[in-house]
């Protein structure tokens, strides 16, 4: 059984069109091939600035109601965010699951490595990763915090210097949008797939919070996502649509994203649908 899980979650960022992104959620969401959409009903308010993190209340009541909702759902589970803070839960409960032979695929355009003493702005989504990883604000941090050697970061092309550094003291595995391909070679055992859409290129997604130039083609990832064996949860996080509008292209792109990920369909060639970079 495929659930895709909304988290209609958008304090983590501070995007000017933030709010839109709880829309994006539950398009997403309604895109995934799943036997079942469960909706976390998450908080709207928000929220107040804590800890050196935006709406860290919200968050942390947030991630207690998505823990609840992830406690009720067995099989895949599809998180459709919703800001990439929506996956917080999920990760936590793989690596619950899996130990260390779990590896989390990140695929963003940004490495998502700050702390709350290296980001003025406290946009949790920009730390999600390093929090996974051990490293910020309390209490959201998992029990089991991930390990450098489980993560592979995939098409990242901006970032801080601060969070580069990290990259290369912790020795996490990261390769651009010209070596996308390589991130995937050798991966065994089980694999949880995040997917922000801002590592597609904007001349075909445009929809995000923080597009940057040069992504990856949308056909070159949904290739790369099919073939990726055991896959035990994934998500496809923020999809920030215009107000009251509706992109049937991007709509299409996000239905064969998660088409790819559950394992629904022939697998696209790539190298269509937008510049690689």
């Amino acid at each position: 059984m495929t659930t895709a899980l909304c988290v209609p979650q958008w304090q983590g960022s501070s995007a000017a069109g933030a709010r839109r992104l709880a829309a994006g959620a539950r398009q997403t969401a309604a895109l995934v091939p799943a036997d079942a959409v469960v909706t976390v009903p998450v908080l709207d308010d928000p929220g107040t600035f804590d800890q050196g993190v935006r709406a860290h209340d919200v968050l942390l009541a947030n991630l207690e109601l998505t823990r609840q909702a992830l406690a009720g759902l067995g099989g895949l589970v599809v998180t459709a965010g919703g800001e990439c803070g929506v996956d917080l839960a999920p990760i936590a409960a793989a690596q619950a699951r899996y130990g260390d032979d779990l590896t989390v695929l990140w695929f963003d355009a940004h490495p998502d490595l700050y702390t709350p003493r290296t980001l003025p702005s406290g946009s949790f989504h920009g730390m999600v990763l390093r929090t996974l990883l051990g490293d910020g604000p309390a209490p959201l941090v998992p029990d089991q915090p991930l390990h450098p050697e489980q993560v592979v970061i995939a098409g990242v092309r901006a970032g801080d210097p601060t969070e580069y550094a990290y990259l290369a003291r912790s020795g996490i595995r990261s390769f651009g949008v010209d070596d996308l391909d390589r991130a995937v070679e050798g991966l065994s055992g089980p694999v949880y797939v995040h997917v922000d859409l801002d590592v597609l290129d904007p001349a075909a997604f445009a929809s995000v919070g923080y597009p940057e130039p040069s992504g990856v083609a949308p056909d070159r990832l949904a290739a790369l996502l099919s073939g990726i064996d055991n896959v035990v949860g994934a998500a496809i996080t923020e999809h920030a649509p215009p107000e009251g509008t509706h992109n049937p292209a991007e709509a299409a792109i996000i239905r064969t994203l998660a088409a790819s990920l559950v394992g629904v369909g022939e697998p696209p060639r790539p190298g269509r649908g937008g510049a690689d970079g």
